[in-house]
């Protein structure tokens, strides 16, 4: 799943023993991608957790290649773009409101057991993400906002798995809300950082208020998974659609245009201001 988890907070991290600036902020990046880009990796987990078998065991070790260095780069690198400019932050929280009404349309109109099984309403992202598209784009967004060519094409692809295979759905479910919900208030605080949004605006999407603890529901999520009655058959292609969703993921996010060397340098002024106690962190103007 894209976790970023707390490990995520390792970008907000300047270069062991070298002061701000001393290397190419280019460089500085790199290593910080590479960096997460490492703590994503699925770790091994304890033989008592419902991840260490079935379906949940299989979906973590099958979509691990999608979880490689290279591909966690590349989507380390399309957040940092995307929380460059409001406008570029804007145009991701767009494309997330496509797949999720798309995602949750069919969740609900669908009578696999499985899906219904896993379609738990408080992962439900729908109706915090129009609070969002309302703050980036006005009251009348709907008749103004239209997906991009990627988040048509995510879309589609939702749309063709409601219609044609439901029970994939599940790694819908799986890659999305599980990394959502891993990684999202992390994820929420580092594009208030880098944006100065207005306070618990902007970033609703992030904000999973009916679960108080992640940990413990995680768990039950993949205990209930792991319930399922598939076929092995079934099971695979569950493990190769989550891929399909990981890149599709990439996709979207290689469309933003921003400067994810911008939202590193302002997130680390953030950082080093908030340690030695300054007021606002956050930093305006090209980097």
């Amino acid at each position: 799943m894209l976790a970023f988890a707390a490990t995520i907070a390792l970008a907000l991290q300047l270069p062991c023993g070298a002061p701000p600036r001393t290397r190419p902020l280019r460089m500085q990046l790199t290593e910080q991608e590479q960096k997460i880009s490492e703590a994503m990796e699925i770790k091994p987990v304890s033989a008592e957790s419902a991840r260490s078998t079935g379906l949940a065991l299989a979906l973590d070790d099958g979509t691990r290649k999608s979880h490689s260095v290279a591909e966690n780069t590349a989507f380390v690198t399309g957040f940092f773009r995307g929380i460059a400019t409001k406008q570029a932050f804007g145009q991701l929280v767009a494309s997330l409101y496509f797949v999720y009404d798309a995602m949750e349309s069919a969740f609900t109109e669908c009578d696999n057991e499985g899906v219904r099984a896993l379609d738990y309403p408080q992962l439900r992202r729908r109706d915090a993400l129009e609070e969002d598209m309302a703050y980036y784009f006005g009251p009348e967004w709907r008749e103004s906002v239209q997906p991009s060519p990627a988040t048509r094409k995510y879309v589609a692809r939702v749309e063709e798995v409601a219609r044609e295979a439901p029970y994939l759905l599940i790694a819908h479910m799986y890659t999305r809300y599980l990394g959502d919900l891993f990684g999202g208030q992390m994820m929420g605080g580092m594009a208030r950082r880098s944006l100065d949004l207005d306070a618990s605006l902007g970033t609703k999407f992030y904000e999973f208020d009916d679960i108080p603890a992640t940990k413990p529901f995680i768990e039950e999520w993949y205990a209930q998974l792991n319930k399922l009655e598939l076929t092995d058959e079934q099971k695979e292609r569950i493990v190769d659609e989550g891929n399909e969703v990981f890149r599709l993921n990439i996709e979207v996010f290689e469309e933003l245009e921003g400067n994810p060397a911008k939202a590193l340098f302002t997130l680390a002024i953030s950082s080093l201001r908030s340690a030695l106690g300054l007021v606002g962190g956050a930093v305006s103007g090209d980097v």
